[in-house]
């Protein structure tokens, strides 16, 4: 058998560009030393990424770093998808970031490094094919973000919430690899085709404990990065304390990197009878865990977080009808893994809009306050507040915010098709339950403050920056537009 692997570097185009742009920050930050053109650099760097996952993956799969029939890279419609979301985020994300930096409140050149570094790290994980791939692409995700939570100057909230997301984040890295590890023991393979064929065609191996032990623990380390309950008690805590635009970054590109890297293990690897129990006991739980808390919360990003807690359960609720025989049909299961990541995508787009809305009321480097700081919003910042209102409103999954209703319309109707309505009735109970605390936000924007319903007044203006302004039209315009052409995520989803 020949052992030398082919490189395809068209297919590897993204991984270049991801990783060239982290390489240029840095190189810029030193050289030229000006935060202005440190942050050009990031932003170019990440649209040109954008770019080049989309026109690599317009054409048919590619693969790369093989060895027989197994690959390492895997570069298809979906691996694009998640490159060019990926890329998006990370641009938004650093246009947010623009006011706290010209404050002077975290070094510019460490912030748009790390933030490029990420970004490299989600890209490669869309493409991977084998679990060392998966897990370093992961960890090269996660791993500036410790960083970058703690990144805030003179902040002890921010370094507290660092060195919670540091510890938990070790401890699931550590179940994650012992998985893969155990994996290896009983299989011998590490690709994930590799896997998937030997665990089925071997039903033998399938019946050891020591295979139920790794599928276990990997799912549950994986459950960590997507902060599924039990595994979740870090989400809310590393939220409120990082700053607003990192905050966003976690919710959308940290949580859709951790689903990316969940559906690649149990669509390609794991035997579906074994994970489809855990997987919907795990939707269960985080949908109405997530949902039952954050009808509590009275800070907004906690609020965002423990409803972030919620979705990724709306999100793995699809996966969750494995557990079933209609669930496992090729139909059904395609159905299933294709409404899973047409929902992260629908979702971090809204997350992102939410966010940004947060950002445009509140002070530059400011945390996000209370509800109560929001109400009255909509008089003093209407068009910051109908962007922040529509984008709950879409969360929530209920018109104008169309984005949001076909990606829970998705969901359920994937659960129908694949025998599992009882899993279809918790998702519709549990928007219902979603629906009490979006709207509570969103009246309070138009709710009078009792100073404004005095004087006519009101709080002092917050000024907007131009890079903020832009990142929340374009995420409104593009949640807009996912709603009246959901199809097109559908199909790529599916590829």
């Amino acid at each position: 058998m020949n052992v030398v692997q082919s490189v395809d570097s068209v297919a590897l185009l993204p991984a270049y560009l991801a990783a060239g742009t982290a390489v240029l920050v840095l190189i810029t930050d030193l050289v030229v030393a000006r935060p202005r053109a440190t942050i050009a650099v990031a932003a170019l760097g990440a649209l040109g990424t954008a770019v080049g996952s989309a026109l690599v993956g317009v054409g048919a799969q590619r693969r790369t770093f093989c060895v027989g029939a197994d690959c390492s890279w895997v570069f298809g419609g979906r691996a694009a998808l998640v490159g060019v979301v990926v890329a998006l985020l990370t641009l938004g994300v650093l246009g947010l970031s623009v006011p706290a930096l010209r404050a002077g409140r975290s070094p510019v050149g460490e912030y748009a490094f790390l933030l490029a570094c990420s970004m490299t790290g989600g890209v490669v994980l869309g493409a991977a094919g084998d679990l060392i791939t998966l897990i370093v692409a992961l960890e090269t995700l996660t791993l500036p973000l410790y960083v970058l939570v703690g990144l805030r100057r003179g902040s002890l909230a921010s370094a507290e919430a660092a060195l919670t997301f540091f510890v938990v984040s070790v401890v699931a890295t550590t179940l994650t690899l012992l998985g893969a590890a155990l994996l290896y023991a009983v299989t011998g393979g590490l690709h994930l085709d590799r896997l998937g064929v030997l665990l089925a065609e071997q039903p033998e191996l399938r019946e050891l404990p020591l295979t139920t032990a790794a599928v276990v623990v990997l799912l549950v380390g994986l459950a960590f990065k997507v902060a599924a309950v039990p595994f979740h008690a870090w989400a809310p805590a590393t939220y409120d304390g990082a700053p607003l635009p990192v905050a966003a970054y976690l919710s959308t590109a940290s949580k859709l990197g951790g689903l990316v890297a969940l559906l690649a293990v149990v669509q390609r690897a794991l035997p579906a009878d074994q994970t489809g129990p855990v997987l919907a006991l795990l939707a269960v739980l985080t949908m109405t865990v997530g949902n039952l808390v954050a009808l509590r919360q009275r800070r907004t990003v906690r609020l965002l977080a423990w409803s972030s807690v919620a979705q990724a359960g709306y999100i793995l609720a699809p996966l969750g009808a494995l557990a079933l025989t209609a669930g496992r049909t090729d139909e059904a299961r395609s159905a299933a893994y294709a409404a899973a990541v047409a929902y992260a995508v629908f979702f971090v787009v809204l997350e992102l809009a939410a966010f940004a809305g947060v950002t445009a009321l509140r002070p530059a480097g400011a945390d996000g306050g209370t509800v109560d700081d929001l109400r009255g919003a909509a008089r003093r910042h209407p068009w910051r507040a109908a962007a922040l209102g529509l984008a709950l409103v879409g969360l929530a999954g209920l018109p104008p915010g169309l984005a949001g209703l076909f990606a829970k319309v998705t969901v359920v109707r994937a659960l129908l098709d694949g025998g599992a309505a009882w899993l279809a009735l918790v998702v519709a109970l549990n928007a219902v339950i979603g629906l009490a605390y979006y709207l509570r936000v969103t009246a309070a924007l138009w709710t009078p403050t009792p100073l404004a319903v005095g004087n006519g007044g009101g709080a002092a203006a917050v000024p907007l920056g131009g890079v903020v302004a832009v990142v929340l039209a374009v995420a409104t315009v593009v949640a807009l537009v996912l709603g009246v052409a959901p199809q097109v995520v559908l199909d790529l989803a599916g590829r």
